[in-house]
């Protein structure tokens, strides 16, 4: 069974930076897409980044394009996000996700699998 385990959010002030990570478990992910959506307060899930585990090429939404970077450690099965120059309009929940196959899948509902959330809040 799939098992996704997001953690490092937390209170950060504007302009400063975050790691979030993404535990990954019962499976082996080559053939997979992983992702990074976010939900702010009273807003739909919104695409953040995206991951092809075999060969790494990634793709990002345009308000977080330069800022943030997605990466994954294959030996650790674990993948991350690391946020720099943080906005407020970036305070939302984090999710990771994982979907079968390798595609540039920007809707939520591409994705079967999902992490709890993780809580990034960033003050002005």
């Amino acid at each position: 069974q799939v098992q996704l385990v997001e953690s490092g959010g937390g209170l950060v002030q504007a302009g400063g930076s975050l790691r979030l990570s993404c535990a990954a478990s019962g499976r082996t992910f080559d053939s997979h897409t992983l992702a990074w959506f976010r939900q702010g307060p009273g807003k739909e899930h919104e695409f953040v980044a995206l991951i092809l585990w075999l060969g790494g090429s990634t793709f990002y939404a345009d308000s977080v394009k330069g800022r943030f970077t997605i990466s994954r450690d294959n030996a650790k099965n674990t993948l991350y996000l690391q946020m720099n120059s943080l906005k407020p309009e970036d305070t939302a929940v984090y999710y990771c996700a994982a979907a079968s196959g390798l595609r540039r899948a920007t809707k939520k509902d591409e994705y079967g699998y999902w992490g709890q959330g993780t809580l990034v809040t960033v003050s002005s």
